[in-house]
């Protein structure tokens, strides 16, 4: 396993003219760490250097429902810090004036290792990512105009522009690279699993915690890989469709006929805590993603081979195997990064 190393990110200090004022007026660089048993970053943090400022105004903006339409729907309100960043419980996501989304809220953790974001890869950088439930009519139906005429006028915004980026600017590309600042730092990395992996104090697993992990790697792992739990694929997962959304998937962006009903393979970090699960929200707890991977599995055009290579549709799970590996995806919980009060609203 390769030693941990960490990114030091170098960045200018600003200062006021004021002698009295200067520790308000300066910014420091933040030290970004890659965990040792996580694969590196996808995110290039010297085109946007998360600093001090940058993310408490990223914070701000992620927290901020004045952002959207109604005055209420912030990033927040859908992505909950204690419930691993997402909107546990619903379904679907909610949005301004009650309006009703045709898609799970995904958590955003580990974001900087990246590159396309949303179930449907329409966001290929995550300083962009943050324009679709913004602008979204059943999300935060936002305006860029109004919100930037807002915080022009707002005190804190002004200070917090002013020492964040160079120029200073209240603009459209500074808000979303403080967003980006602030998702990058939103890092879960300090699970029981984690602790195993690293061979630290705390990373202890039971026996059927470790026989979990064993199935895990024979029989999940293809799609959920590496330490993050996902290899950035889309795919097809069998999921009989649903008529009333008829969602296509990575269709929508790509209109290749070979992404049909194809969605992001979900990391499953922190998984105890986001339930309902699959894109549209449809299985409420994880007993009953195992049965579907068991039997549940519907064949069709674009179905992933690896869900049709055991000679019969889905994958062979027995009772004990499942119980197992629901024991093993618990150890995937990080207590740490659901109360981290940096990334808390208060």
């Amino acid at each position: 396993m390769k030693a941990k190393y960490i990114i030091l990110l170098i960045f200018p200090l600003l200062w006021s003219c004021s002698a009295d004022e200067s520790e308000d007026y300066q910014d420091i660089p933040l030290n970004f760490q890659v965990p040792a048993n996580f694969p590196p970053l996808a995110y290039d943090l010297m085109n946007n250097p998360p600093t001090e400022k940058g993310f408490e105004l990223g914070k701000k903006l992620f927290y901020d429902g004045r952002l959207a339409s109604d005055g209420i729907v912030s990033c927040g309100f859908c992505h909950i810090q204690e419930d691993a960043f997402t909107h546990h419980g619903h379904t679907l996501s909610h949005g301004v004036d009650d309006a009703i989304g045709t898609r799970n809220t995904p958590p955003i953790q580990n974001l900087a290792y990246q590159t396309t974001f949303m179930y449907d890869g329409a966001a290929s950088h995550l300083d962009l990512q943050p324009i679709i439930p913004f602008t979204s009519p059943v999300e935060m139906n936002g305006d860029f105009a109004k919100a930037i005429a807002m915080m022009k006028g707002d005190p804190v915004y002004q200070k917090l522009f002013k020492v964040a980026f160079t120029d200073g600017q209240i603009n459209s590309e500074n808000m979303l690279k403080a967003l980006g600042q602030f998702m990058v730092m939103v890092t879960s990395s300090n699970s029981r699993f984690d602790k195993y992996r690293r061979n630290e104090s705390g990373g202890t697993l039971t026996q059927d915690e470790k026989d979990g992990y064993a199935i895990f790697n024979q029989k999940c792992s293809s799609c959920h890989a590496t330490d993050l739990f996902t290899d950035n694929s889309f795919r097809n997962n069998g999921l009989p469709i649903d008529p009333a959304y008829n969602d296509i998937g990575r269709f929508r962006v790509t209109e290749l006929p070979q992404d049909k009903y194809k969605f992001k393979v979900p990391s499953l970090r922190n998984i105890e805590k986001t339930a309902p699960y699959m894109h549209d929200g449809r299985l409420f707890t994880l007993e009953a993603v195992m049965d579907h991977y068991n039997s549940g599995v519907v064949n069709s055009a674009t179905l992933d081979p690896i869900l049709n290579k055991y000679g019969s549709l889905g994958i062979p799970l027995t009772a004990t195997e499942k119980s197992k590996i629901i024991a093993f995806l618990k150890t995937l919980t990080d207590t740490q990064y659901l109360t981290d009060k940096r990334f808390s609203e208060y």
